[in-house]
């Protein structure tokens, strides 16, 4: 059904656009902190912003997921 294959490329697109956000949002901070530590005295080291990558492992994770089952579905259809 085509309906099985929206969702598919839907999730397929989320997960590639939620890999490309997450690279944006890890570099800003970690550039962020890397400024703070050296120029405003934060205490926390730049690494910490690699900690982002987790929260957006786990929503691309489910996009795959998703995407492999609605295409799984699609081709048994």
């Amino acid at each position: 059904m085509k309906k099985y294959r929206r969702l598919a490329c839907l999730f397929t697109a989320l997960a590639i656009l939620l890999s490309n956000v997450m690279c944006a949002a890890v570099a800003y901070n970690y550039c962020a902190l890397q400024w703070g530590g050296r120029y405003a005295g934060y205490s926390a080291p730049a690494d910490v912003a690699f900690l982002l990558c987790v929260p957006y492992g786990a929503g691309i994770t489910v996009c795959a997921v998703l995407a492999w089952f609605f295409r799984k579905k699609h081709l048994n259809c």
